[in-house]
């Protein structure tokens, strides 16, 4: 894709969702990691829903861990892969504990090397805590790149993000991040896209042919 098109595709989001950001409720680093872990394979609405009670009780690290593994899973159970998702929020807090001073370190390396943070769970927490521009794709991201031409249909998570980054000036990774997931969450849905009504309908080939398909 040339840098025209991508400035086009920027535009246009930027004018359909100018007030796009995280919607995973949180008030301080540590409470978006353990957001963003728990929103994997699971939604914003959902995650919101089990926090508002969790982070009441759950204030520190220290907190995590001085109730059984069980007593968590039961506070989390509304949340998909619950177990495994307890399991590594406590691993993640002895961590912290032991290694950062009980504080969400605020460099990529560190973060990617605590259990169940990965690379999208990384950039979300450096570029929204700690205003670190990053491009976090995750599956709306990475549907409305390939959807829209940014990226190849076979390309990784990982090249997808090495597209926008080169594409996308620096200083709109985050912003951007952010308005091709309301993009794609909100308009260019996995099911059901509105093709009729997008934009940028000339740059999406699986929407033109839904639209001929169509009638």
């Amino acid at each position: 894709m040339k840098r025209e098109a991508m400035r086009r595709i920027l535009d246009t989001i930027a004018g359909m969702f100018p007030d796009a950001r995280c919607e995973l409720n949180h008030s301080n680093p540590f409470e978006l990691t353990i957001a963003v872990l728990l929103s994997a394979q699971c939604t914003d609405q959902t995650v919101n829903k089990v926090t508002a009670d969790l982070f009441k009780k759950y204030k520190r690290p220290e907190d995590y861990l001085a109730v059984p593994v069980e007593e968590l899973e039961q506070d989390i159970r509304r949340i998909g892969l619950y177990r495994n998702k307890a399991a590594n929020i406590r691993k993640l807090c002895r961590i912290l504990i032991e290694k950062h001073g009980g504080e969400v370190p605020r460099d990529y390396e560190s973060l990617v090397g605590l259990p169940g943070v990965g690379r999208k769970t990384a950039n979300v927490v450096i570029s929204n805590a700690f205003g670190v521009p990053a491009i976090a794709v995750d599956t709306h991201v990475e549907r409305v790149s390939k959807r829209l031409g940014i990226a190849k249909p076979d390309d990784s998570v990982l090249e997808v993000e090495k597209k926008l980054m080169r594409l996308v000036p620096r200083d709109e990774w985050t912003i951007t991040h952010h308005r091709l997931i309301f993009f794609g969450r909100y308009h260019c849905k996995a099911q059901r896209p509105n093709c009729p009504e997008c934009p940028l309908i000339d740059l999406c080939k699986e929407g033109r042919q839904r639209m001929k398909a169509s009638g």
